[in-house]
């Protein structure tokens, strides 16, 4: 839409200032006769491109792009004339104009050919779905192998949503573009589990498996058709009383080994329950041993401490009675001295 916007604002400033065609801003693109037709509708074709440009020129060369996969359009296209003057007329008219209820952009550029592309002519018939013969009869169109598909295809859910999304969203929001590549996505993936259900794609799985066919010999498959008849036949030819006693001697020859094959399975568990019962008795033993360790420990704590006590206890007697001691022989001191205060002398 900016696009579109900035092709009138230029054409129309160069009309109001008189600009002749030599100066114009389209005499930039004068090396290429391209044009690029974006907001097509997704049931145009190339027909229908040729015959709405063609009022403006000659088109040699037209190329709509579509979906690599589904054959649909991708909703724009690029278009050649033979004079490249005609490309000036075709941005000037055919810019933000409408078809089909979509805006168009048109605006010149330099076509990149892809690798191995001929830019031959490729307009001639189109826009002619149905001709005449030599003989007058009705000649249709060749119908390629997308369009085939296409016709048997429904139109999905997602496809739908898309071409809403293209037709009614504005323009000018920012977020148009990503969710157009979205929507896009989605179809994608719809359109390959539909394939994926119902068949599609079937051609390129039977040429791979037609690739890589082997092909055998005559008598490669007589040969293995003989040996399957004679071992159909072998195993009709076999009574009741064979099969028993097959089945009987295949017992018997399986016997010795499945025997030996228990045997050894026995041993095994046993061996297992024996280091399970060794690994349970060490633990105990060590769990055992550890709580005799914890108590030799605890009752040695308990003694030193009872004789830590029983010394504490003996030596504040010692002391008590030290003090007694003293106390007594202070007593006698005294009373010896006031005796000798009061005996005359």
């Amino acid at each position: 839409m900016n696009k579109i916007r900035q092709v009138k604002e230029l054409n129309k400033r160069e009309l109001e200032a008189g600009i002749t065609p030599e100066a114009s801003w389209h005499a930039d693109y004068r090396d290429t006769a391209f044009i690029y037709i974006g907001g097509l509708p997704y049931d145009v074709s190339e027909g229908d491109i040729v015959t709405i440009f063609s009022q403006y020129g000659e088109p040699v060369y037209v190329n709509l792009v579509r979906d690599k996969e589904t054959g649909k359009s991708k909703g724009f296209a690029f278009l050649k004339y033979e004079d490249q003057r005609s490309c000036d007329l075709a941005v000037d008219n055919m810019s933000g104009a409408q078809v089909m209820g979509r805006v168009v952009s048109v605006d010149h550029t330099r076509y990149k050919k892809k690798e191995g592309e001929e830019l031959r002519d490729n307009t001639y018939g189109l826009g002619e779905e149905e001709g005449e013969g030599e003989a007058g009869a009705v000649v249709k169109a060749p119908e390629t192998e997308s369009e085939s598909e296409e016709e048997r295809r429904p139109v999905l859910k997602e496809e739908r949503e898309l071409a809403e999304l293209l037709r009614n969203h504005d323009d000018d929001d920012p977020m148009k573009a990503y969710l157009i590549k979205e929507k896009k996505v989605e179809v994608e993936e719809a359109v390959k589990a539909w394939q994926a259900k119902n068949g599609g794609g079937s051609k390129k799985k039977k040429d791979e498996k037609r690739k890589h066919r082997h092909h055998r010999s005559r008598r490669d498959r007589d040969d293995d058709d003989e040996e399957r008849r004679h071992r159909k036949r072998r195993h009709r030819t076999r009574s009741p009383s064979e099969e028993r006693s097959r089945s009987r001697e295949r017992r018997r020859r399986d016997h010795p080994e499945d025997r030996d094959r228990k045997s050894r399975r026995r041993d095994e568990s046993e061996d297992r329950d024996r280091k399970s019962r060794r690994r349970d008795d060490s633990e105990d033993g060590e769990r055992k041993s550890k709580r005799r360790d914890d108590g030799q420990d605890r009752r040695d704590r308990h003694r030193d401490y009872s004789r830590d006590r029983e010394r504490k206890s003996r030596r504040r007697g010692d002391s008590e009675d030290d003090y007694r001691r003293r106390d007594r022989s202070r007593d006698a001191d005294v009373r010896h001295s006031d005796r000798k205060r009061r005996s005359p002398s």
